[in-house]
């Protein structure tokens, strides 16, 4: 195994602070994007792209956006899990950046599932 630089420590750092500040109620929400081989062939970047430019637009400090790899439904990607404090986890699926961005300012920011994007709801926690 290759050895760790300063960088790779800081980045797991932030990593491990950004879920136990998650945990503990510090963030309304995060977002995971599915960026697995299959995620990224089907357009994961430009959902990352359109979830990172609706937080810098609409100038958000509560929502943490991490990706994790395939989910195991590659005919449904890209796709996105959406899980807010005290609520259940929504799997959405077959996104565009215009479909994210919508998601994003009803769910991630408002608290209403949008139903027609939305393939599953509940599921496990990170909290």
């Amino acid at each position: 195994m290759a050895k760790l630089s300063i960088e790779d420590l800081k980045k797991i750092k932030e990593s491990v602070q950004a879920a136990v500040t998650l945990r503990e109620g510090g963030y309304r929400a995060r977002v995971n994007i599915h960026m697995g081989t299959c995620g990224l062939a089907a357009g994961a970047r430009g959902i990352m792209t359109a979830v990172l430019d609706e937080i810098q637009k609409r100038d958000t400090k509560d929502v943490v956006v991490v990706t994790s790899g395939c989910a195991g439904l590659c005919n449904r990607e890209p796709m996105i899990t959406v899980e807010r404090m005290g609520e259940p986890p929504v799997k959405y699926v077959d996104l565009t950046p215009d479909k994210m961005r919508q998601i994003f300012s009803e769910h991630v920011l408002g608290g209403k599932i949008v139903e027609k994007y939305a393939l599953a709801i509940g599921s496990e926690t990170t909290f």
